[in-house]
């Protein structure tokens, strides 16, 4: 106060207050102490007032992204309707998509709720949340909804255990607060628990019958103390990456302030690598509420649930066979590692690829490297944000190992600063692709790098004669090591069990190594390699030699069954050898007669 009367300047006022502090009360007249009781006023209000500002301020700020938030969600549902529609008229045009359809219909469904969770929690924040109860028999309307979540269950193979004691009871509830809260607490326990794990819905009552005890319950990875403090903090980060699921942090927070609003209780009991219990405590006498918060006229509709909660149709997830049944048969197709934890774009992805490439999948950064070293790859595509090892993580190890070097990397990730963009060219990533992409576009990006290999291959001499004349020139490092590969199997051209293990043996190298430097250079991989030139060789020995027979050319590049080499070779020159062979004698007894 001292300090505030100095910056006034009111020195008067100043001297007048150190003069009183030095008289008794006794001494003092009613104008002395009317000014003590103003400063101390002051001194006590001032303060106060400035906390209350500043509250309000905090309050409106909040109001407004609140209300900000909720414009934006309410804009969002409106495309998403028109979307859905879209979806649902192809569907009915064009039904043979049903896997794409589904897909679509999911995430939409994913982000409507995901919407719906900002608009309550903007209404939670700004206080207008309302409750409205309508009376019903509140265990079997509990148990239909949880059997809503069953799809949820079936996609990590869990056991699902749902018992209400008593099976019926008449109560009081908010349908749609109980949906959520219900729908939250058992997608949580679906995403922190492992592949055949076991979640559970116990329900009770007490002995008044006025209250139900809601338990979820699952044998998951289970809940640090230092998470448990902040459990239910609105955006919190319950490590879902980890756990190689999606999470938003609204989930628990909301379900939180639902239970508070349906004048109930929420509390969590948690074990690391045991599980965890959600334990939920709600009234459902009339009494428990006010005569705004109750509806007489509509009862509740135990079927409702079935067109609120589920999200999660039962026919979307691809299996192996499904996708094999598009997979290219192409033994010398580009092999492309797609490395990311969304089980759905993984999907979509190995889908749009699998007809063109040869597609290997991975989760996160560790399962990749451990494919890497026991796979012969071409191309690597990686999501940045992964548990257990991210993407750039990832990049620097195989960049850093000579070995896998050379394998172009291309990197997708929804951050999109500049920063983050030369963080994942200096970890040494060839391409980087932001989230939301085209998969169309990615297919480019793949395209392109696949292009230029094949570049390198046109421009690189490939058969027996162009390779000899290569020889008189001053060679590079990679010309150099092509044409040692031509002198290995040229010397082994007849030798049908010089394959490539033998041929990496030879080359000083190992198989891994030996496959990734000629599929850069030449677009083939070994087997495909050896067998190119044992075919061009086959060409040049019957331009040689007119009256060998097919039989005796197979023999003599190396292979054990003429019916094998006339397959190889059609499919190699698009026709058969015999053909072939008689075609390039004529044309050479033409051009000798001339």
């Amino acid at each position: 106060m001292l300090f505030a009367l100095f910056e006034a300047k009111n020195y008067h006022y100043l001297e007048e207050f150190v003069y009183i502090c030095s008289m008794s009360w006794s001494d003092l007249n009613n104008k002395e102490l009317i000014l003590i009781a103003i400063i101390f006023l002051m001194a006590i209000i001032l303060p106060i007032g400035r906390w209350l500002y500043l509250r309000s301020m905090r309050i409106r700020n909040r109001l407004q992204m609140s209300y900000l938030f909720t414009n934006i969600a309410h804009e969002l549902l409106t495309p998403l309707t028109i979307i859905a529609a879209s979806v649902e008229h192809l569907r009915n045009s064009q039904p043979s998509e049903k896997k794409e359809y589904d897909l679509m219909d999911l995430n939409i469904q994913r982000t409507v709720r995901l919407l719906q969770q900002i608009l309550e929690t903007s209404k939670s924040q700004a206080g207008s949340l309302k409750l409205l109860v309508s009376q019903g028999d509140v265990m079997k309307y509990i148990t239909e909804t949880a059997r809503c979540t069953e799809p949820l269950m079936e996609q990590k193979e869990l056991e699902f255990d749902i018992s209400c004691k008593p099976e019926s009871m008449m109560g009081w509830i908010d349908t749609d607060k109980l949906d959520k809260i219900i729908f939250n607490l058992l997608s949580n326990a679906v995403k922190y628990t492992q592949q055949n794990g076991k979640v559970s819905l116990h329900v009770s009552t007490n002995q008044f019958y006025d209250h139900v005890i809601i338990r979820v319950s699952d044998n998951g990875c289970g809940i640090s103390k230092d998470k448990m403090k902040n459990l239910f903090t609105r955006y919190f980060d319950g490590d879902y990456r980890r756990n190689r699921t999606i999470g938003t942090g609204l989930g628990l927070s909301l379900t939180r302030d639902l239970v508070f609003l349906h004048k109930g209780t929420i509390k969590c009991k948690s074990v690391e690598g045991q599980g965890t219990t959600f334990i939920v405590d709600l009234p459902i006498g009339k009494e428990a509420f006010s005569p705004s918060q109750i509806d007489e006229h509509n009862k509740v509709q135990i079927k409702q649930p079935a067109s609120n909660i589920i999200d999660f149709p039962t026919t979307i997830i691809t299996t192996p066979a499904n996708i094999a049944a598009t997979a290219t048969t192409d033994e010398n197709a580009y092999r492309v590692l797609i490395v990311e934890d969304n089980a759905e774009l993984l999907m979509l992805m190995q889908q749009l690829l699998c007809s063109k490439y040869q597609i290997f999948t991975a989760s996160n950064g560790q399962e990749a490297l451990n494919l890497i070293t026991h796979h012969d790859l071409d191309i690597i595509i990686s999501d940045v944000m992964m548990p257990e090892m991210d993407g750039l993580e990832l990049t620097r190890r195989i960049k850093q190992d000579e070995e896998f070097s050379h394998l172009p990397i291309i990197l997708l990730t929804a951050k999109t600063q500049s920063e983050d963009h030369q963080e994942a060219l200096e970890a040494g990533a060839d391409d980087y692709i932001t989230k939301p992409f085209r998969l169309k576009d990615l297919q480019l990006h793949i395209d392109n790098i696949v292009e230029n290999r094949q570049r390198i291959r046109r421009a690189t001499p490939t058969d027996t004669e162009s390779s000899n004349k290569a020889t008189a020139q001053v060679l590079s490092m990679d010309e150099e090591f092509l044409q040692k590969a031509y002198n290995c199997i040229n010397e082994h051209i007849d030798d049908s069990d010089y394959d490539r293990e033998t041929f990496a043996a030879d080359m000083g190298a190992s198989a891994s190594t030996l496959y990734n430097k000629l599929r850069t250079l030449t677009g083939m991989n070994v087997t495909a390699f050896i067998r190119d030139i044992r075919i061009k060789t086959a060409c040049q020995l019957a331009k040689d030699n007119p009256d060998w027979r097919v039989s005796d050319i197979a023999y003599r590049v190396g292979f054990k069954d003429p019916k094998y080499f006339a397959t190889s070779f059609k499919k190699e020159m698009g026709m058969q050898p015999k053909e072939y062979f008689d075609r390039l004698r004529s044309e050479t007894e033409q051009s000798a007669s001339r």
